[in-house]
């Protein structure tokens, strides 16, 4: 289990993440969502350590990664939002890095490596250096490195940027299977319908703080929305600004 427990997190005077509690279980796949600053890549940042919280704690499987990054790592699958790559590395070379880093056997990285090499379509660029790849390229080479160690945990921001349909498609079937193994499976995205696609839970943030968690059909049903973009724009008190915008576009 992922879980925050009364985190913030200060930036000078904002308060980027805000007294925010939440458990994100294994068996499903969970969506954050939430305007750009509300605080979802802070709040991902702080399960690896990568940002330590002012107040509050985090426990990744009962570690806490703030005293034990070290170990937080080792049980979570990372993707970051801006994609950070060796640049003078090949992919194959950074693969084989990580292997070591997560020792894993030598015959069991290989299988694995061409396993997520096949799915992600990465042959032709095993060989170039991770500076050369393109924007698409360089986020699949960020997911499988997110997936070599076979994680308990996986932990994407925004992870379908870049990537093409068919791609996307077989990262959706990954994150899919491994809610199915019992694993925890946590996402950000702005694109809404993909959310609603993948997610068997949500939980929306505003301004540093959750607005609204739940499965889907509940939040429809609580705020009295259609569709997830609809709970979204609620919860974020943001339709009204929306519907205002809407009206000038068209002049009225």
């Amino acid at each position: 289990m992922l879980k925050y427990i009364d985190v913030t997190k200060r930036y000078g005077d904002v308060a980027a993440v805000n007294g925010v509690s939440l458990e994100v279980e294994g068996g499903r796949v969970t969506a954050l969502l939430g305007p750009n600053g509300s605080g979802k890549s802070t709040l991902m940042k702080m399960a690896i350590g990568v940002v330590k919280p002012d107040s509050g704690m985090v426990e990744v499987d009962g570690v806490n990664p703030a005293e034990d990054p070290c170990e937080a790592r080792r049980l979570i699958g990372y993707s970051p939002e801006d994609v950070v790559l060796y640049e003078s590395l090949t992919p194959a070379e950074v693969f084989s890095f990580l292997g070591e880093v997560y020792e894993v056997p030598g015959s069991e990285l290989e299988r694995r490596v061409r396993r997520y090499v096949r799915l992600f379509k990465l042959g032709e660029e095993m060989g170039k250096l991770c500076g050369e790849l393109s924007r698409g390229n360089r986020r699949k080479v960020s997911l499988v490195s997110a997936l070599l160690h076979e994680p308990r945990i996986l932990v994407l921001d925004e992870p379908f940027t870049g990537l093409d349909p068919k791609s996307a498609r077989v990262l959706k079937e990954l994150m899919r299977k491994m809610a199915y193994e019992g694993r925890v499976v946590l996402f950000s995205t702005h694109i809404l319908e993909l959310a609603e696609a993948v997610a068997e839970r949500v939980v929306i943030m505003h301004r540093g703080r959750v607005a609204a968690e739940g499965e889907p059909s509940e939040l429809r049903e609580e705020l009295k929305a259609s569709d997830l973009e609809d709970v979204f724009m609620r919860a974020t008190g943001l339709s009204e600004e929306l519907e205002e915008l809407v009206k000038s576009l068209w002049g009225e």
